[in-house]
């Protein structure tokens, strides 16, 4: 496969809208980049795939986006970077080019929660794809091993974004429920991460009824940290980056529900591209 030699976008890559809130987060930081967003929301969510079907998705989604000129593409889907990163990295960037990257959101959190938690005790809301891959509890263990970790999967959290529910008085129920049963799980936490980038739409109500001084970790401005000092880093990946502030976005879903609901989370309108992976 022949790809690209010449600067392009950034490309974030998530299986529906939730990575949406981590291409805003960057943005905020790093606004004089390109940005090239491509949901993948035909087949979404991901969170209850196996691996396998996550790799092949993520995968196909990777090189469609190394194809349109990105060298570097950023999985802003937790499912995605919890099951597809690592392969991608160590199996398939050598064969399609050992010059692109593909980043993930998972260790950036991972990173930075060493400094959030004070009494080392962490908890994590994902879907249930991420929750059993224990990607979380496995990085956060490898940077800090005295965190103790526990994880809740919240299966209804999704539909609840996605179908423009995040404020109905039914979202009251599923979140206060995984609360309660994260706080049995461990009741010292004093830090919660939103392990799916959907999540942070119902922060209102995760608010609502997480205890007081209960920390909760959205993502967004934590991998917007993380991607520029890896540019400080690695200035010749930054090199293949255009900046000219703009962003396009692609969908394998219907453009029109797409834009519809792309401005819950941008809050401004946008125009898209229908395009077909596989």
């Amino acid at each position: 496969m022949s790809l690209p030699t010449t600067p392009g976008p950034i490309g974030i890559f998530d299986s529906g809208y939730g990575g949406l809130t981590i291409l805003h987060g960057i943005r905020q930081l790093l606004p004089q980049y390109d940005y090239l967003y491509l949901g993948d929301n035909a087949r979404a969510p991901y969170g209850t795939r196996s691996f396998d079907v996550v790799y092949e998705f993520t995968r196909q989604a990777v090189e469609r986006l190394f194809q349109m000129g990105c060298h570097l593409v950023i999985l802003g889907c937790n499912t995605a970077s919890a099951k597809a990163l690592r392969t991608i990295q160590q199996n398939d960037l050598p064969r399609l080019d050992p010059g692109r990257r593909v980043l993930g959101i998972i260790r950036p959190t991972a990173e930075v929660i060493g400094q959030l938690t004070h009494n080392r005790h962490v908890g994590i809301f994902a879907t249930e794809g991420t929750i059993k891959s224990e990607s979380y509890t496995l990085e956060i263990q490898k940077l800090h091993p005295d965190i103790h970790v526990s994880g809740v999967a919240c299966p209804f959290w999704v539909p609840l974004v996605e179908y423009n529910e995040a404020d109905s008085p039914g979202a009251d129920y599923f979140v206060k429920k995984r609360i309660d049963q994260l706080l049995r799980l461990d009741p010292d936490i004093d830090t919660i991460i939103l392990g799916c980038t959907h999540y942070p739409l119902l922060m209102p109500k995760i608010l609502k009824y997480t205890p007081r001084g209960i920390r909760i970790v959205s993502q967004g401005e934590y991998v917007a940290d993380a991607l520029q000092q890896y540019f400080d880093r690695h200035p010749h990946i930054e090199a293949r980056c255009t900046k000219g502030g703009t962003v396009h976005y692609l969908t394998t879903e219907n453009p029109e529900k797409f834009k519809e609901s792309a401005q819950l989370f941008l809050h401004e309108p946008v125009e898209v591209e229908n395009i077909t992976l596989g």
